[in-house]
């Protein structure tokens, strides 16, 4: 795992369950989140750790290689070869891709409502540069975050619930078996 120190974790908040499970990721709500509205339920600033998975990472890296070999044009160098000064900013674009679809994918296991525009803006409290420079390809990358979503503990409650029941009812099938 490539190491930058991570921001700490704010004092106080409650800790949300994950509705579905996501390895290395720990949501926690902090206050409500003053001006924003949502149809969703109320709008709360929320404090995410979570990891960036290398494969992840590696998928994006090669997709934006793939895309830029068909678009490449480099002064001194043939039509779609990438330049090595190049590779720096492939991964950095690799690894920003990568940290959006992890938050996106922990928003989703949260049972946490994304905001549209400026309102559900996210905050990588690293410094993304940083996390770049020391980068290490099929390396995980932890990272911290800030966000505001809408959240409505009732619905997360029924759907927590509603998983619990379901595993009860697998266990009960296996025990009948």
């Amino acid at each position: 795992m490539a190491q930058v120190e991570l921001v700490a974790e704010p004092e106080g908040g409650e800790e949300l369950t994950a509705s579905s499970s996501m390895e290395g990721t720990r949501v926690k709500k902090l206050e409500e989140a003053d001006g924003l509205k949502s149809n969703d339920g109320p709008v709360y600033k929320f404090w995410l750790k979570s990891l960036a998975s290398g494969d992840l990472i590696k998928e994006y890296k090669i997709t934006l290689l793939k895309d830029a070999k068909k678009k490449a044009n480099f002064p001194g160098f043939r039509k779609g070869q990438v330049p090595p000064y190049a590779m720096p900013q492939i991964t950095g674009f690799a690894i920003q891709e990568s940290l959006i679809k992890t938050v996106e994918q922990a928003v989703a296991a949260y049972a946490l409502k994304s905001l549209p525009g400026s309102d559900g803006q996210v905050e990588i409290l690293e410094d993304v540069e940083e996390l770049c420079k020391g980068y290490k390809d099929g390396t995980s990358l932890e990272f911290t975050a800030t966000l505001n979503c809408a959240f409505d503990p009732e619905v997360v409650t029924v759907e927590a619930s509603a998983v619990e029941d379901d595993e009860d009812e697998e266990s009960d099938e296996e025990n009948a078996d």
